[in-house]
This record gives structure tokens, C-alpha cells and sequence, in this order.
């Protein structure tokens, strides 16, 4: 059968890189997630993967996807019938990694993205596509419709707009929706300066490179009256066992050097944002 072409924007091309993790990470025998269609849509896609395979950096993928799944469970514990979105979803399974039957789910993202998410994903009852850019409002009409309270997931997406649009991104979700938690992640003004240097961002066009810079997530709070800054982590915050079945470097590290990792992840964190909870 002959492969999917992959036809995507330069940002949009970005979201192969978690995808890989995923599918990297499941081929293990002990693997930090068990992905199998992450593995199928690998094998699915005319795409040059092996530019990747052996970078250090992407077992971190795997691990901040991760720290977010237990972010997204935690949510679903306190608010089991709420409604979730997941901005820039890509070809992400996240939803059939949390799921707890009650939750009701979006799946948000450009028009490439979702055109080739379909093609190994459905529309369900619970679960439905939107494409749509974050930066645009109509989307949340269909969202607003769901239970609340409700939980917005940026992974390694807002991170990829420049700074204003990033700002317009969280405080048009603020101007819509009163109880709500906003997961996102940052990067500081020089993790922004250093993607030259990185060993999986060196092998995208500088059109794929991280745009917003923060150096305070503070700062975000702000944005929106009422939102609060609740947790701010590293890698090296999460669960030790987490860290501790991670491959080579990152588990070495993590347990006789986390200093170490502290000092490398240092400009970029996962944080959690409430409002009205």
C-alpha cells in the first residue's frame, strides 16, 4: 500500500516530532507510553523520520507528553463531565490515553492538520474536530456548548506564535469562558536564541522554530483577570519514577545528575493556569 503524503505547513510539520516519540517509545519493552497507533500513522507516512530516530532530546518529547496526560487526569478527576480542548491537537492520542467516558473533547487545529488527522481518526459522540486556528473565535461557539468547567491544552504550540498572537490566543479564551484551567508551555528569550543548536529544531526550516518568548509565566496570569499561575515545573519536577524509567540520557541524569537536567530544561517549563476554580 503506498504511504500518505505528508502535506503540511512549516510549524505544522512539528507535530511529527511528538508523534515519533510516541511511536519510539512504544516500540520498547518498557517504554514510557504505549502508543500503538502513534506507531501505525509512523508506518503510515511518506516522511523522513530518521533525521530524528537518534537525537537526544526526543525521549523529552514522550516525557512532557507525560507530565501533561496526568495534568489532563487530574482535571478529569475533579470535573469528570467536563469538556476538554486540545489546541494544535496534530495527530496526538490523547483522548484515548485519558479518556473516562463522561469527558467531552475537541480536537483543535489548522485545516492541513486535521485533513490529514482524519485520515486515521473519526468524529464520535464525545469527540470532535475543529479546523480551526486558535486565533480565530468561531470555534469556541461549538466548544462553549460543553460542560463546564473547561480545560485548554497547549503542547508545544503557542510556543510557535509570535509573542502578540500568543497573548491574543489566552485572553480571547478569557473574554469567552469564566471557569476554565489553561495548560501551556514556554520558552525563554534564549532557548528562543539557541534552536540552531538543537538537535531536532537544526533539522526544520527556520519557518518551524519556536517564536514566543516568556521568561515569566507570572507575566501570563495577568493577561486575563481572574487567571491564577498554579504550577510552573521543569522535567525535573515531575514524578521521579517518571524520570527514572526515561531512556539514556535523561534517566542516568535524573537520577545522579538532576542538577544537571535542571540547568538544560532551564527556560522552559509546563504550567497551570485557573480561573474561576
Amino acid at each position: 500500500m503506498a504511504k500518505i503524503q505528508v502535506e503540511l505547513g512549516p510549524v505544522q510539520e512539528t507535530l511529527l516530532i511528538p508523534l515519533l516519540g510516541r511511536a519510539l517509545e512504544t516500540k520498547k519493552p518498557s517504554g514510557l507510553i504505549n502508543d500503538p497507533k502513534a506507531v501505525e500513522i509512523v508506518d503510515s507516512l511518506d516522511y523522513d523520520f530518521a533525521k530524528w530516530e537518534r537525537t537526544s532530546s526526543m525521549p523529552g518529547s514522550a516525557i512532557r507528553t507525560r507530565i501533561y496526560d496526568r495534568f489532563v487526569e487530574a482535571f478529569l478527576s475533579e470535573h469528570p463531565k467536563s469538556t476538554v480542548v486540545e489546541i494544535g491537537s496534530g495527530l496526538n492520542t490523547r483522548f484515548e490515553r485519558v479518556d473516562n467516558g463522561e469527558v467531552t473533547w475537541f480536537d483543535l487545529d489548522l485545516p492541513d492538520t486535521i485533513a490529514l488527522r482524519r485520515r486515521f481518526f473519526e468524529d464520535a459522540p464525545r469527540r470532535t474536530m475543529i479546523a480551526s486556528s486558535v486565533l480565530d473565535t468561531d470555534w469556541m461557539d461549538a466548544v462553549h456548548e460543553g460542560p463546564g468547567p473547561w480545560l485548554f491544552i497547549s503542547e508545544a504550540v503557542l510556543i510557535y506564535l509570535e509573542n502578540d498572537k500568543a497573548r491574543r490566543a489566552i485572553t480571547q479564551i478569557g473574554e469567552r469562558f469564566e471557569r476554565f484551567r489553561f495548560l501551556t508551555d514556554i520558552t525563554s528569550a534564549k532557548v528562543i536564541s539557541q534552536q540552531a543548536k538543537h538537535d531536532v529544531m537544526k533539522h526544520l526550516s527556520s519557518d518551524s522554530w519556536f517564536r514566543w518568548a516568556c521568561d515569566d509565566p507570572n507575566e501570563i496570569a495577568g493577561w486575563v483577570p481572574g487567571m491564577r499561575l498554579m504550577e510552573s515545573k521543569t522535567f525535573v519536577d515531575t514524578d521521579r519514577e517518571l524520570l527514572q524509567r526515561a531512556p539514556f540520557p535523561w534517566g542516568f541524569l535524573s537520577r545522579w545528575a538532576p542538577w544537571l537536567i535542571r540547568r538544560m530544561m532551564k527556560g522552559y517549563t509546563l504550567n497551570r493556569f485557573d480561573r474561576g476554580l
